[in-house]
């Protein structure tokens, strides 16, 4: 767990209530904080030699406030879908529990049937 996942787990009494009411608001007026906005991109080493800037892949570190209400603005959604039968059942791009995998089984037990 990083530094900051410690602290936010830590101070979860006192940052709650602030929490809730920024989320609250963001929600309202469909606006982030700027803060939230920012990414820090970081180069991960992939393979291959350490010397070659290709052998990198850029991943963008976000702001950990932001990633949880994503997170929860998400569960929303799919709680919805799910609920309201949105999405139909053969439906397999994007729909958890669900792959191309899964798609290429279902498609090979339609021609084999």
């Amino acid at each position: 767990m990083g530094c900051a996942h410690k602290v936010l787990r830590e101070l979860t009494d006192v940052i709650a209530k602030p929490l809730s009411i920024i989320f609250e608001r963001s929600w309202r007026t469909e606006a982030l904080p700027e803060d939230w906005k920012k990414t820090n991109v970081t180069p991960v080493f992939k393979k291959g030699k350490e010397e070659d800037p290709g052998n990198y892949r850029p991943v963008s570190l976000t702001s950990i406030p932001g990633k949880v209400m994503e997170q929860l603005i998400l569960d929303v959604i799919s709680k919805h879908v799910e609920e309201k039968k949105v999405i139909r059942s053969d439906q397999r791009g994007f729909t958890k529990g669900k792959s191309c995998l899964t798609n290429l089984i279902a498609f090979y037990d339609g021609m084999t049937s």
